[in-house]
């Protein structure tokens, strides 16, 4: 006869009922003694055990991190309950607001039976709260503080991911890049992109890139029609000034709170490779420009890149390595980034080792794709007890498999887990309250305006018109100077055709006849000597 389990006592909060043995082995794998944010509690054998918390360590957080799932099963709300914490915790937060219901952050949550049921079940004490918040729109074309960047500092490789060029059209667009600096020409917007690449293959800029390689009609045609189809899309509103300052990410509220940064994308959300792209840029952006720190006591920044499969789909070998050593570098910048996505098959494998931090919502296995992508999931997580295929595609909405990088850097125990409910509004706040949250911001006035200063356009236009002016002057001197000469020649030539004529022989002998017999009727009309014809 097997032996009883022989229960033993939960790492959780003091007063916790006793769990059974195989419970408290993974609940005391969660009893962290520093700061941790709270996920839920424990699931074994089909019941909830609010005895047996599964936390994350906020210390951790910058380590990365991945929320997977199925559509439906809670990855959002999962987004939301992580984020609130992080700001009572003093940490700003960036969230990809996919399909606009994230506003909601910023005001109290509405309670209700079900969420009274879910914080009962596990051991929530829950409270409805909003969180300071600031929504961002990319370019101005929703409802958030405009988001630009310049053509330059989004860069040649960001850019090509964008347009969808080759490997021989990106190289050649880091040639033209590297050209414009170069010569102080700022790529500021798309147009000024544009006047470059005709610039450089036109007769006067050709001679430019023969020391450095040359630029082919052939690939600028490709590169030039990129960017149009990329303007008729709408994009062209990303790109210009004033650039956002991704330091504006890293504030805090008054009360010590940290600021939540909402960038609303619903608008583009047919844009796949812009919107992922542009997110991959402010992370770059913000890797550049930030200090290293080390490991902190808490992250300066936790950053969700939501749909993130869209960033690595058709991604270029150079794209690629420029996403990975971000993501492997930027840990000690003090920024944490999570990938939100179906399943961790959708981050590169370079990408996916660098994520400690693990919450994998119910995938679904009706195809054979969905059973092989099921088993490549199952394969990523450590040991454990668990017949994870199996509770995988058991799981319920806002249940989810954890495993997290502990205060010592190791993997906790895999645990299944019942989720606890954001305590903010888990939907969109109406359009006139974040219309009014926008006007009053006090970033709206630094960013709500386009600015077009004189940059790569503006120079070559004038260099143009100038090269026309002169060469139109030219030939307006050319042709007066030829005209003056031309007057100035007239008169000999005149002259001299009227001397060759008097002078020749011919109308000498033609004078004389002429006056002979001019002279004989003259003396006959005189003198009356003309004859006069017989009658």
């Amino acid at each position: 006869m097997t032996e009883p389990e022989q229960p033993s006592r939960s790492a959780g909060p003091s007063g916790a009922s006793e769990l059974p043995a195989e419970a408290g082995q993974i609940a005391s794998g969660y009893a962290f003694t520093g700061p941790a944010l709270e996920l839920g509690a424990l699931l074994h054998d089909g019941r909830c055990l609010p005895g047996a918390p599964v936390r994350i360590p906020l210390g951790m957080l910058n380590r990365h991190g991945l929320v997977a799932g199925a559509t439906g099963t809670g990855k959002t709300k999962t987004l939301q309950l992580v984020a609130e914490q992080l700001s009572a915790n003093g940490v700003p937060v960036f969230l990809a607001d996919m399909k606009g219901d994230l506003s909601g952050i910023a005001a109290p949550g509405e309670g209700g039976e079900k969420v009274v049921e879910r914080a009962a079940q596990v051991g929530q004490e829950w409270r409805a709260e909003g969180f300071p918040a600031e929504f961002y729109a990319l370019g101005g074309t929703g409802h958030g503080i405009p988001v630009r960047a310049t053509v330059t500092d989004f860069g040649p490789v960001l850019l090509s991911k964008v347009l969808q060029l080759n490997r021989t059209q990106e190289q050649s667009l880091g040639l033209i890049f590297h050209y414009a600096d170069a010569k102080g020409l700022e790529l500021v917007d798309l147009k000024d992109l544009r006047a470059v690449v005709a610039f450089l293959v036109s007769d006067t800029g050709k001679p430019e890139l023969k020391g450095i390689g040359g630029l082919s009609t052939a690939t600028a045609g490709v590169i030039l029609r990129s960017i149009t189809a990329f303007e008729q899309q709408g994009a062209g509103d990303f790109f210009g000034e004033p650039e956002f300052d991704t330091g504006e990410l890293l504030r805090t509220a008054p009360d010590g709170r940290g600021v939540v940064s909402v960038l609303e994308l619903p608008g583009v959300q047919d844009e796949p490779q812009l919107f992922s792209t542009f997110l991959m840029w402010l992370l770059a952006d913000l890797y550049a420009d930030l200090p290293e720190v080390g490991d902190l006591d808490k992250p300066k920044l936790v950053f969700f890149f939501d749909e993130a499969h869209l960033l690595f789909d058709g991604a270029s070998k150079a794209f690629l390595e420029a996403v990975t050593r971000t993501v492997r570098l930027i840990r000690s910048k003090g920024v944490g980034v999570f990938f939100v996505t179906q399943t961790p098959k959708d981050v590169p494998g370079d990408v996916l080792g660098q994520l400690g931090n693990r919450v994998q919502h119910a995938l679904r296995a009706f195809t054979p794709d969905d059973a092989k992508a099921l088993k490549a999931t199952v394969r990523t997580f450590p040991d454990s007890p668990y017949d994870l295929e199996e509770v995988l595609t058991s799981l319920g909405t806002g249940e989810a498999v954890v495993t997290v990088l502990s205060e010592s850097g190791a993997p906790t125990p895999v645990a299944a887990t019942r989720l606890r409910a954001p305590v903010s509004l888990m939907g969109p706040v109406g359009d006139s309250v974040l219309d009014a949250a926008v006007a009053s911001s006090a970033l709206y006035p630094r960013y709500a305006q386009a600015v077009d200063r004189e940059s790569a356009y503006e120079k070559l236009t004038a260099e143009q018109q100038a090269e026309e002016s002169a060469l139109r002057a030219a030939r307006e001197a050319e042709e007066a100077a030829r005209r003056e000469a031309d007057a100035a020649r007239a008169p000999r030539r005149e002259e001299s055709l009227a001397g060759q004529v008097m002078g020749s022989g011919l109308f000498t002998s033609l004078a004389r006849s002429v006056g002979t017999q001019l002279g004989r009727e003259i003396s006959r009309s005189l003198f009356g000597t003309s004859r006069r014809r017989r009658r």
